[in-house]
This record gives C-alpha cells, structure tokens and sequence, in this order.
C-alpha cells in the first residue's frame, strides 16, 4: 500500500514508542491504523522544508488548519485538511461546507490548546470529538500523503482512505482549481 524509495531513509518511531514519542491522543487514534509514524527535524517540519528535505513532493503533503466558524448562533472548531500544493477556498467553499455565517484562521493559542497539539504539527487524528474535520476531496485522490503527528518533530505517512475511518471526517471540494492555485 504505501510506498516511497526513502522509506528505508526514514527514521520510523516503533509503534510500542508511539505513546512516549507523540501527544496521547494522537497516539491512541493512529495506533491499529496502517500508518507509518516516522521522526523529522524540527527546522524541517514546515511543509515546503519537509518536502525539500525528505524528497515528498508537496502534492504528497497535507495539511491540518483549524478554523473557527460561527453557525446557529454558537462558535465552533474544524479542521481542514488540504494539500500543501493547493490552496483552501475559505470565503467560498469551506465556508459553504462548514454551513459557516462567518470563518476566520484559528488564533495560534486557541488551535495548540484545544487540540493539545503543537502548532505546526496539528494532525487530524485525536482532534476533540466535537470538532468537524472537512478533507479536500484533492487528498482522497493521492495515493499516499504525509501529514503532521501531533508535534513539529514527527510525521504521518498514510493512505488517505485512512482519514475515513475517523468518525467526524467529510470530504468536500475545499480548494481552488490548480489554475487558479497558482494565479491567487
């Protein structure tokens, strides 16, 4: 299933070190899962750097973002989870999904403590029950993505069909065409 030619390069945390290596709840949502959980450098964890550093193209490498949207009088929390080479359509078709009257980007405090996850390693696994989790229909169509674990200095490696067996996942059209990616 997955498949890339560094994998054997990748320094993979064992699954009986996962509960020491990640935040608790992450690693109790990946663990029984087919997911590779391997180590990264802290000064390549941010997308473009990871890509650049350990040779996964950026259509290969998702990321988490967490909104904060107002709907039926209440705020919430969601998480988006999209394609570092794409780029999310929040005005239009998040806000669309997510039935949202107004959207904004996650201040840094709010989306590190409700998620007790480190900003820039916000994974979509072990997110509070409560929270939504909107996947861009572009991340179902790879083959394999990466994605954060929890912390800056680790990593998730996956078959998106993975991201549905989370119970509060929906995928949805949540980014520009690549066309338009490239010309906003």
């Amino acid at each position: 299933m997955l498949s890339h030619e560094p994998l054997q390069k990748l320094d993979i945390i064992a699954t009986e070190r996962l509960s020491a290596c990640l935040p608790a709840q992450v690693a109790a949502s990946v663990a029984g899962r087919d997911i590779v959980v391997f180590s990264v450098t802290d000064d390549a964890s941010d997308t473009t750097d990871f890509s650049a550093r350990y040779g996964f193209p950026m259509e290969d490498c998702a990321n988490t973002i967490v909104v904060r949207y107002k709907k039926d009088g209440g705020e919430h929390l969601a998480a988006l989870v999209t394609l570092g080479s794409l780029r999310l359509d929040v005005n239009g078709a998040v806000k669309a999904a997510l039935g949202a009257k107004r959207i904004s980007f996650a201040q840094r405090e709010v989306a590190t403590e409700q998620s007790a996850m480190e900003f820039g390693g916000i994974t979509a696994f072990g997110l509070p029950a409560s929270w939504r989790i909107l996947v861009d229909a572009a991340v179902m169509e790879r083959r394999q993505v990466v994605m954060g674990a929890g912390i800056r200095e680790a990593k998730l490696l996956l078959a998106p069909a993975v991201l549905k067996q989370l119970e509060n996942v929906e995928v949805a059209q949540l980014t520009l065409p690549p066309a338009q990616s490239e010309s906003a």
